[in-house]
């Protein structure tokens, strides 16, 4: 794919970039090493002030920045003038916490003073996606920074001008070394900075194949990696539910970032005494929402990110309703300029068609009617997924039940699915492994160092 701005809601490339040669990344990568050097020696107090100042700079410029999002990969203006606003919130978190996070650890042994020291690594290579492209680097990227290590960016070739506008936000706030770096590389290019030496880990969000590949190489250099991948979330409402909020809930959760989040719901699953009042209001709400231009304050749903994913759900909807799937609302694409496809609803799924496992990245909703929550601990457990759930019930038993059963990274009761700064986020199974945010993400990039005194 090029690396291009092609503005989704009309299908207009706007701009083009050339990728990097093997010596302008080979200068990028030197840059950064010398960055690692100097910022680790920084105090941080030092890179707190910096970062302080990023989540300022972003503020400050925020409806700018969220409408390079918007016109790059099609979100809504308002979800992402809110993506950046979260942006600056997990800067300002690190910046007060990371110093305690990665304070020493004194730990009682046979020595006069044990204790646990935690170091920067060195140079991280980030392989970022489209779909949250503010997010999904900041949220690496600002403990990565406190943490005293150097990033690099290889984001999604559809959001340039994203990538280049992150390091303008690092860059303005007094990280002017080089501590931060977009890279404008293709795909194929991604191997030669993996296997440099100077880079000594990588992160990953996005797809299983790219994880599978980023991870299979960055294993021949024995080099850590965290993944963060696709998901299937599982959306349970049970009869003790309170049924508007699991109602307008389910449909914000499936149609956040336009259907294109790991973490929304995806697979509804609904007990039997209440699933055809929740079917009802689930599918008129679905109809009910308007699909636009996504720089319309009144659009609900915007388009997909590009040709090709609209074509990928028009496939996956086309092969469900051929095997038998029940279509309870749209399933079709949307005739016209850009990438829009309608609000979608999908029932009585067997286990013998293919989107019955897949993830299905856009509008789509599938609803499954369980006798009880032992069958919907199966049914949300029968994925190859396993990043987020939602479970909807004011039963304490059932809660505990879900809580220690379901096969997840994150399980929330009587809310939607998100990231938040201060918790853990990231998946079991094949939605990766490793974590982001909280203080366990801080500790993924550093060296855990056993120091023992005599």
């Amino acid at each position: 794919m090029a690396i291009a701005t092609i503005n989704p809601t009309t299908g207009e490339t706007l701009q083009k970039f050339e990728p990097l040669t093997s010596e302008q990344i080979d200068a990028k990568l030197k840059i950064a090493y010398d960055a690692f050097r100097s910022n680790r020696k920084t105090t941080f107090a030092e890179r707190a002030a910096k970062m302080r100042r990023a989540a300022e700079i972003i503020e400050a410029d925020k409806d700018r920045f969220a409408r390079i999002m918007t016109t790059e990969m099609g979100k809504t203006l308002k979800s992402a003038g809110d993506e950046a606003l979260k942006c600056a919130w997990v800067c300002r978190y690190y910046a007060d916490n990371a110093e305690q996070h990665l304070a020493d650890e004194v730990i009682a042994s046979n020595a006069g003073k044990s204790y646990v020291k935690c170091q920067p690594l060195g140079v991280v290579l980030a392989v970022m996606p489209w779909n949250f492209p503010f997010w999904q680097v900041f949220r690496f990227a600002a403990p990565a920074l406190m943490a005293g290590n150097a990033g690099l960016l290889k984001h999604a070739s559809n959001v340039p001008q994203s990538a280049m506008a992150i390091e303008e936000i690092f860059c303005r706030a007094g990280f002017t070394n080089g501590e931060f770096q977009t890279l404008l590389i293709d795909s194929r290019q991604v191997a030669q900075v993996i296997d440099d030496r100077r880079v000594v880990a990588t992160t990953l969000t996005g797809s299983e194949p790219a994880g599978m590949q980023v991870a299979s190489q960055s294993g021949r250099q024995i080099k850590k990696t965290v993944l963060e991948l696709g998901g299937s979330d599982p959306f349970i409402v049970m009869p003790s539910a309170n049924m508007d909020e699991a109602v307008a809930t389910g449909v914000k959760a499936r149609c956040i970032n336009n259907g294109q989040s790991c973490i929304s719901a995806k697979r509804f699953i609904v007990h039997e005494s209440i699933y055809a009042e929740y079917e009802r209001r689930f599918v008129e709400t679905m109809k009910s929402l308007k699909v636009g231009d996504p720089m319309d304050a009144a659009t609900d749903v915007g388009p997909l990110s590009n040709a090709s994913a609209l074509s990928d759900i028009e496939e996956q909807v086309k092969k469900a309703i051929a095997g038998g799937v029940r279509v309870l609302a749209g399933g079709k694409r949307i005739d016209g300029p850009g990438y829009f496809y309608e609000p979608t609803v999908l029932a009585d799924i067997p286990k013998s068609c293919p989107i019955y496992y897949e993830e299905i990245f856009g509008p789509v909703a599938m609803l499954f009617k369980v006798r009880n929550a032992d069958e919907a601990i199966e049914v949300a457990n029968d994925s190859d997924f396993g990043l987020g759930s939602s479970v909807w019930t004011n039963d304490e038993t059932e809660r505990a039940k879900f809580i220690n059963e379901i096969e997840a990274g994150q399980v929330f009761v009587n809310g939607m699915v998100a990231s938040d700064p201060r918790l853990p986020f990231g998946g079991v199974k094949r939605s990766g492994y490793g974590r982001e945010l909280g203080i366990f993400g801080i500790r993924e990039f550093v060296n855990i160092k056993t120091v023992w005194i005599k």
